[in-house]
């Protein structure tokens, strides 16, 4: 496994979700919603080492608009730092993240402003899971998604 904290990021409509890890890759923690990269880069530090974006597939794994506009955020992101960007399909991402909050006390009204870090959270947790069991990283590069595409 690389060293170095992971981001995921949840690309929505209206919000992005942003999660971390902490410094040893055990804990993945909610860090903000914003509405665009230059936000996202704000979040972004020498200890970061690989970033996650959540691709919306549809049920059958195909492409959607939702799937284009992640895909357009992270080539994006892509242009506008060195960290590697890997792309990590989501599908069902958001109705667990609904679940866990439901679960944690939340109403679907007060989880509003939280759903979309939520729902990166549970991406970061997944591709953890997978590196820890590959010892590679998680999901697709950009350029493997974009030969997809």
């Amino acid at each position: 496994m690389l060293e170095g904290k992971r981001i995921a990021i949840d690309v929505g409509t209206k919000r992005i979700g942003v999660a971390t890890t902490d410094s040893a890759n055990i804990l993945c923690s909610p860090l903000a919603t914003v509405s665009d990269v230059s936000e996202v880069l704000t979040h972004l530090d020498e200890s970061v080492c690989l970033i996650y974006v959540g691709l919306p597939l549809n049920l059958k794994g195909e492409f959607t608009p939702s799937t284009r506009m992640a895909l357009d955020f992270a080539k994006q992101l892509g242009k506008t730092t060195t960290i590697p960007v890997r792309l990590i399909d989501e599908r069902l991402t958001t109705n667990l993240a609904q679940g866990n909050l439901r679960e944690a006390g939340k109403t679907a009204k007060s989880s509003k402003g939280i759903i979309d870090q939520a729902s990166a959270v549970v991406i970061l947790e997944e591709a953890l899971r997978i590196e820890k069991i590959t010892g590679t990283p998680a999901g697709k590069s950009l350029e493997e998604v974009q030969d997809e595409s």
